[in-house]
């Protein structure tokens, strides 16, 4: 526990400081964001904000994490190295997207299938080694072959169909968190909620460890799952990163994530639910990306068939993803921002209630 709390504290002070550092760095080098033209109108003003700021995040999280486990005398586990591989990975592929766009000053960046490309690679990279190597002294690897919610279930997946799987989460993911990302401070106040709910999960996973010497763990109630106090550390640490950019993030933004930064969560998101066994809780805790999602596959999907049935292509949401509809609608963007922190706070509530009703069962 020592660790967590230093982990998030080193984290939030790092984000903080170094946050207000990149906005004047970027300022003078002219990293600015451009904005999408069919985008609502009240972001125009936006065009020129210092981007990249995940970069800060990930920082920030990572040093904080090496850090706070070397400070009380250990060393990161398997899992958290491969929790940081995706974490970077992700990151690496939003930075060139970041860099291209802030480069040519257009809102375009890497192609779709450059950045899927860079994702599928990473994502393979992680599932295989997560599933195939690095088992612990009770042959614990860091993910298994099993779909979760809260403990494996169904069959074992053969090895292709388990990377496709994993493949699926981890692009799904680390996309959703990026369409989060289009108003001041949405995807850092959901993330600092999500992540802090998993290091609420990973924790209780460690006070209930199958296997450990604790006479108050029950065999029939344990968590099958590798170094889940280390991936707290770790999600407390980003968790408390989003806050510390939150500050600076918040309307009006003086500084813009970018996909370095989105992405980079949603891979480590992705990593988490995978190495925690919560691969189908993670679609409650990370609710509000879902809903993100849904709707930029439901606004194609309707344009697309109503084009080929009636020669026009209709729409759902007068834009997507949702949350630019409602301000299209004439809503603050504050006030967009707020109600959908409230319910990615329900999401949270909702998973974590689901995860503790599982276990009191």
């Amino acid at each position: 526990m020592r660790a967590v709390l230093l982990s998030s504290g080193l984290a939030v002070i790092c984000s903080l400081l170094g946050t207000r550092l990149a906005i004047g760095w970027f300022t003078r080098h002219g990293f600015g964001q451009p904005i999408r033209d069919d985008g609502p109108t009240t972001h125009h003003v936006k065009r020129g904000t210092p981007t990249m700021g995940g970069l800060v995040i990930l920082l920030s999280a990572t040093v904080a994490y090496l850090a706070a486990t070397m400070l009380v005398g250990g060393r990161p586990s398997a899992s958290a190295w491969l929790l940081l591989f995706l974490f970077l990975g992700c990151g690496v592929v939003g930075f060139l997207d970041d860099f291209i766009k802030v480069y040519t000053q257009h809102n375009q960046g890497l192609t779709s299938r450059a950045k899927m490309a860079g994702q599928t690679v990473v994502a393979l990279g992680f599932g295989l080694l997560a599933t195939q190597f690095f088992a612990d002294e009770r042959g614990v690897r860091p993910a298994s072959q099993y779909i979760s919610t809260t403990h494996d279930w169904g069959i074992k997946l053969p090895l292709v169909v388990l990377l496709l799987v994993i493949w699926f989460i981890v692009t799904a993911t680390s996309n959703g968190a990026n369409l989060a990302d289009g108003a001041d401070g949405l995807l850092a106040g959901t993330s600092a909620m999500v992540f802090g709910a998993y290091t609420i999960v990973n924790i209780w996973q460690n006070n209930h460890l199958c296997g450990s010497l604790d006479s108050t763990v029950v065999e029939s109630a344990c968590y099958q799952v590798r170094d889940p106090l280390d991936l707290a550390v770790f999600a407390a640490a980003i968790a408390a990163a989003c806050i510390g950019f939150l500050w600076w993030n918040a309307k009006p933004a003086r500084i813009i994530m970018g996909d370095v930064g989105s992405l980079a969560l949603g891979g480590a998101l992705a990593g988490l639910a995978i190495m925690s066994r919560t691969e189908l809780l993670m679609a409650v805790i990370a609710g509000l990306f879902v809903l993100e999602t849904l709707s930029v596959l439901l606004q194609m999907s309707y344009f697309k068939l109503t084009r080929r049935i009636t020669g026009t292509g209709r729409r759902i949401f007068r834009i997507a993803p949702i949350h630019h509809h409602f301000e299209h609608l004439g809503w603050d963007e504050v006030t967009v921002v707020i109600r959908f922190w409230i319910i990615a706070g329900l999401c949270v509530a909702a998973g974590l209630g689901i995860f503790y009703a599982d276990w009191l069962n």
